[in-house]
Order: C-alpha cells, then sequence, then structure tokens
C-alpha cells in the first residue's frame, strides 16, 4: 500500500459533497478506511441512516472522486451506515452547540427572513414564492423555502419535488433533524412531504386548528436542518389568520414582501396583510404585482384584472420611516403557468420571458442587501 497515495484518495473522497446536508464528507465524518493495492482503492464510507436516499448518487460520486486520483486504476467501495453514537455526534456538529428546538432565525442570526404574504388567495403568490427562490439561489444565494400555507400547500409541485404520481418525497429524518429536500438549489420544506400514506394516491389534507398549525411552522423552523442560509423565504398562507399571528411571534424581524394583483378588491385586502405584519414588529419591504396587463402577438395589451393594485398596495404601506416599493410588476404569462405545472420554474425553464424577467427584477432587488454584522449583537465574552 502506498501512503502517499492512500491520503490522496482520502482527500478526494472527503471533498465529496453530501447532497443533503451540502457540506463535504470529510466534515461530516463519513469517510472510513482507504487503502490502495496495487493500483485498487479500497474505500470505505458510512451513511448517516439506512436507506439513505441519496445512497446511490453518494457512492457514484465516492467512485468517481477515488478513480480520477493518478495512479488508482480500479474503485472498491464499502458502504456502511453510521451507529447511534456516530449519529448522535453528527446531529450536535450541526447544530453547532445550538440545543434542542432553539430557534436558529432569531434577530441574532445572519439569514434574512423574508416572508411572502397576499392577504387573499388566487394571486398566485405561491407562485412568485417558488420563482423568486430559484432566481435568488441562480444568483449564487444559500436559500431555503418554507411552505407555511399549511392547509393549501403547493410548493413541492411548483418545484417539481413530486414523484410519478405527483406526491412529494418524504424528508430524510437524521434522529431528531430533518433534512428538506433540495429542488434547483433551494432547500424546501412543507407538510406535504409528511402526509403520504402507503397505498394512498392522493397527499392527505390537513384540517388543523391554531395550535397545530403553530406547533407545525415552529417545527419547520427549529427541526428542519437548513444549515447556513443568506435567505429563508416564507411561502405564507392567505389572509392573516392563526399562521400569520404564528410566524409574527416567532419571527418579529422578520421582512415581509406583499404580492397582490392589479385589482382594486385583491390590493385592498393586501395592504391589509402588510399592515398586520408590521403589528408584530415585522416590516414590509416591497410589492409584487402578478398577473399584470399581457402584450398580446398583435401588440395590444390586454390588462384582464385591470391597473394599478401594486403601485396602491406600495403607496398604502409607505409611511415617514418606511419606503415600500413596487419591485416588480409581473405580466400574466401562459409559460409562468405552465412552469408551475410541470414544475419547472420560469425563471430557469424560460428566462427570456416578460414574467421571468419580472420576478428576476424582483431578486436583484433583494439580493442587493448583502449578510453583514451591521446592528446585530455580537455577544463577546458570552
Amino acid at each position: 500500500m502506498t501512503t502517499e497515495l492512500a491520503d490522496r484518495v482520502r482527500a478526494a473522497v472527503g471533498a465529496v459533497t453530501d447532497p443533503e446536508l451540502r457540506r463535504p464528507l470529510s466534515e461530516l465524518d463519513m469517510v472510513r478506511g482507504i487503502e490502495v493495492h496495487g493500483g485498487v482503492a479500497d474505500v470505505g464510507i458510512a451513511l448517516t441512516i439506512v436507506g439513505c436516499p441519496a445512497a446511490d448518487r453518494i457512492e457514484r460520486e465516492v467512485r468517481d472522486a477515488a478513480a480520477s486520483v493518478a495512479g488508482v486504476d480500479a474503485v472498491e467501495v464499502r458502504v456502511g451506515v453510521m451507529s447511534p453514537d456516530e449519529r448522535r455526534a453528527l446531529t450536535d456538529k450541526l447544530r453547532g452547540g445550538r440545543a434542542k428546538r432553539e430557534m436558529p432565525f432569531g434577530p441574532d442570526s445572519l439569514t434574512r427572513v423574508i416572508a411572502v404574504t397576499s392577504g387573499k388567495g388566487g394571486v398566485g403568490k405561491s407562485t412568485i414564492t417558488a420563482n423568486l427562490a430559484v432566481a435568488l439561489a441562480a444568483r449564487g444565494l444559500r436559500v431555503g423555502l418554507v411552505d407555511a400555507d399549511v392547509h393549501g400547500f403547493s410548493i413541492p409541485g411548483l418545484l417539481g419535488l413530486v414523484d410519478a404520481d405527483g406526491l412529494p418525497p418524504a424528508p430524510t429524518r437524521l434522529d431528531d433533524l430533518i433534512l428538506p429536500p433540495v429542488a434547483y438549489g433551494v432547500k424546501v420544506i412543507s407538510i406535504g412531504m409528511f402526509l403520504r400514506r402507503p397505498g394512498e394516491e392522493a397527499a392527505g389534507a390537513v384540517a388543523w386548528r391554531g395550535p397545530m398549525l403553530h406547533r407545525t411552522v415552529q417545527q419547520f423552523l427549529t427541526d428542519v436542518f437548513f444549515g447556513d442560509l443568506d435567505v429563508l423565504l416564507l411561502d405564507m398562507p392567505p389572509g392573516t389568520g392563526d399562521v400569520a399571528i404564528s410566524v409574527g411571534q416567532l419571527l418579529p424581524h422578520a421582512d415581509v414582501l406583499v404580492v397582490t394583483t392589479p385589482q382594486a378588491a385583491a390590493a385592498d385586502v393586501a395592504v391589509r396583510s402588510g399592515l398586520v405584519a408590521r403589528q408584530t414588529g415585522q416590516r414590509p419591504i416591497g410589492v409584487i404585482e402578478n398577473m399584470a396587463a399581457l402584450t398580446l402577438p398583435d401588440g395590444t395589451v390586454l390588462d384582464l384584472f385591470g391597473s394599478g393594485g401594486g403601485e396602491a398596495v406600495a403607496r398604502a404601506l409607505s409611511n415617514e420611516t418606511d419606503d415600500v416599493p413596487l419591485l416588480a410588476s409581473v405580466p400574466l404569462s401562459p409559460a409562468l403557468r405552465t412552469g408551475g405545472d410541470e414544475g419547472r420554474p420560469v425563471v430557469l425553464s424560460q428566462p427570456d420571458d416578460p414574467a421571468a424577467r419580472a420576478i428576476d427584477a424582483a431578486a436583484a432587488a433583494l439580493a442587493v442587501r448583502p449578510r453583514g454584522l451591521a446592528g446585530k449583537p455580537l455577544r463577546l465574552g458570552v
């Protein structure tokens, strides 16, 4: 065995990234014994759990990484599973010393939290949120997305996180940590991922009242391992009910992005959602107008839902201390609708579509504010 060659193989294998945890295998203590004899590399790795959904991908990438080392002619991969003690040590490392059920997105966090609200349903809020998350991730930001619309969850389908039957995958559990599936670079969690039952062709419905809704949102924020995020988006349910109140209590420092249509009836309700958010201490940061006027091939303009709603909401929410701008006016778009039905966000599948350009412009405006320690207590000596 060549020690130097084995060390190079270990380095190559250790650099492979776990697709769920988004960290190198060496950092996760998943690399086991490595030996090289006669050009054959024998590589041992330990997966986090039995039946790990990423097992095939990890084994393939480990094999490729070892084979890429000069002097290695063949690779044999031995796949094991972590012991309970090893798994507990890993979860403690992932938490970074944080206690169980401790909120990782508190006022001291460097993650920017943005709750996307609308006041009323049917304005395309979830479609806008999903595309906005993907557009931010495409700009190199680390993005998480919580589907807080517990009764009307739709984010998994919009991002293609469904199987042939249209059902979302169950997240991987690492002891008491939940690992969110990843779509288009966005880490996603939704109640729909927990409702599938064997033999059923559709995810179950949710008929919960306030306490259960609060507990669900709280668990999404504390028990799901998002890792270090630049931005956490919450797709809020319509209205100003239980979930809005819970998010206001759990994340009083969050920014709020209001989605409306040009229609006056939608704009009036959207204003209320922004005002209620402000009452909890949250700050409206902008408005996105969806379903705006569509320019037809012959050059005529179809303003199916009227005009001016987005500007009206922005004016109503602006005050002496906060200027709430209209970040984008997203026109009616068959491509936007088709992309949502097919789980292919229009910002990636058809980036030149007018709706995609408008959403990307909103993402660019939101991405301008960098992470930083400005205004954060450093807690030196604590």
